[in-house]
């Protein structure tokens, strides 16, 4: 083999390895930031890295994005992608008082950093009580693992009235829904561009990352098993939450009492465009997201 092509193939190789760690870099910053400010699309994000000294392309950081499975919780025409193949269902929640639990529960997906590389994780949470009834991680956003969390959750706890997630492929996939269709569940999925929708996961993130990812530094997919096993035992069971009065998840689960949730129908059943506040629609997100304790 000539050394040139020997030498090419090594250059290659080490751009390739150097373009890898930038990312796994940029995608740490990304994560912190999106934690931060979940109403930040990629032009945002662009910016504050920007001014973190990373000279980068909009269409690095969606791409960044994308593999992470983060959008900008803003009314917008492309914040959840749903396979173009499968069914999308109508969000049943909005105005409905949740007040027993396993009335409504619901799911998401979450970018989990690593030292080195990076996982996923889903959970099912029950709206009433706020109890993480089940969750998994992955090193791939395939519904596998979604599926799995979720036959858990029914095994251990009944099933409920409603379920909700996003517009996510792994959720609108045929092997997800139908396992909600064959246990005669009502399927409910977030509207699109509504960031409200599925808030009490979206909280439930915030506090997981804020409380122990970024604060223990996990180095792999063990340590982040181990980890997670921990803080949700400690979520459920010793965790005052200021919603439920102080009492803890767990408390409120097996009491019945205490609980409740209620996303508001801002904008009525006829017409829910929020066209009329859209220049406001990011920060209103913002600071709703903020008054909301899960």
């Amino acid at each position: 083999m000539p050394r040139a092509t020997v030498y090419r193939r090594l250059n290659a190789a080490l751009l390739q390895a150097h373009k890898d760690d930038e990312d796994l870099k940029l995608r740490a910053l990304i994560d912190e930031e999106y934690t931060h400010r979940p109403f930040y699309g990629s032009r945002r994000m662009v910016v504050f890295l920007r001014r973190c000294g990373w000279r980068i392309s909009r269409k690095r950081v969606q791409r960044l994005m994308r593999e992470m499975s983060l959008a900008g919780m803003a009314p917008g025409p492309a914040t959840s992608q749903p396979h173009p193949r499968h069914k999308v269902y109508p969000y049943l929640l909005r105005g409905v008082a949740v007040t027993r639990r396993n009335q409504v529960w619901s799911t998401d997906l979450t970018y989990i950093r690593l030292a080195r590389g990076f996982a996923y994780l889903v959970a099912v949470i029950d709206w009433y009580s706020r109890r993480v009834l089940s969750w998994r991680v992955s090193n791939s956003m395939d519904a596998s693992f979604c599926v799995d969390c979720l036959e858990d959750a029914l095994r251990e706890h009944g099933k409920p009235e409603v379920f909700n997630s996003d517009q996510g492929s792994q959720f609108t996939s045929d092997a997800f829904t139908g396992v909600l269709k064959r246990e005669g569940v009502a399927i409910s999925m977030d509207g699109r561009g509504r960031a409200l929708d599925n808030i009490f996961v979206e909280r439930l993130w915030r506090n997981v990352k804020h409380e122990d990812v970024y604060l223990r530094g996990y180095a792999n997919m063990g340590e982040l098993t181990v980890g997670l096993a921990q803080y949700f035992a400690f979520y459920n069971a010793e965790r005052p939450h200021q919603s439920l009065g102080y009492a803890t998840p767990d408390q409120v689960y097996r009491s019945g009492i205490g609980g409740g949730a209620l996303i508001v129908d801002k904008y009525g059943h006829t017409d829910e465009r929020p066209g009329k506040e859209c220049g406001t629609g990011q920060r209103r997100a913002a600071a709703q997201l903020d008054a909301i304790t899960a």
